[in-house]
């Protein structure tokens, strides 16, 4: 976890980019060559980071927002408020379907997704447009 600065300004903003630029420096992608870093915000303000962790057993690699989801359930929190993920590339990385899934078990649907790359380009989607047919178990 880290903190920037407190209100979401301008360079509140600008250190979660630069946040996520030097977590790209962190991802271990040998195989596919594409590094992918992600932030999640919960909802009391805290911000937990993962990379994707590639593995030669391809199944058993991890994406980003699994990463950052872990290290924050692992502190105890469940309630995504906000979701940063970023790649190198012309096109903003989308979550995979597989964390789109991961993500909406802790994020309402109207939760938004900002993607990025590291040279700027940003889309931004609710969770929600992104995978509009969630499966959800109702023990929840």
């Amino acid at each position: 976890t880290f903190e920037p600065a407190r209100r979401k300004t301008r360079q509140w903003l600008m250190e979660i980019f630069e946040q996520l630029v030097a977590l790209l420096g962190r991802s271990y992608a040998p195989y596919s060559r594409f590094p992918v870093a992600a932030i999640i915000k919960t909802k009391s303000g805290k911000l937990y980071a993962g990379v994707n962790v590639e593995n030669s057993a391809y199944p058993l690699s991890r994406c980003a927002e699994q990463g950052a989801v872990s290290a924050m359930v692992a502190a105890g929190e469940q309630e995504i408020a906000e979701v940063w993920v970023m790649g190198k590339g012309e096109k903003p990385p989308t979550p995979c379907g597989g964390c789109r899934q991961v993500l909406s078990e802790f994020a309402v649907p109207e939760v938004r997704i900002h993607c990025l790359t590291d040279s700027g380009q940003t889309s931004t989607n609710t969770l929600g447009e992104l995978l509009p047919y969630a499966f959800k178990l109702e023990s929840r």
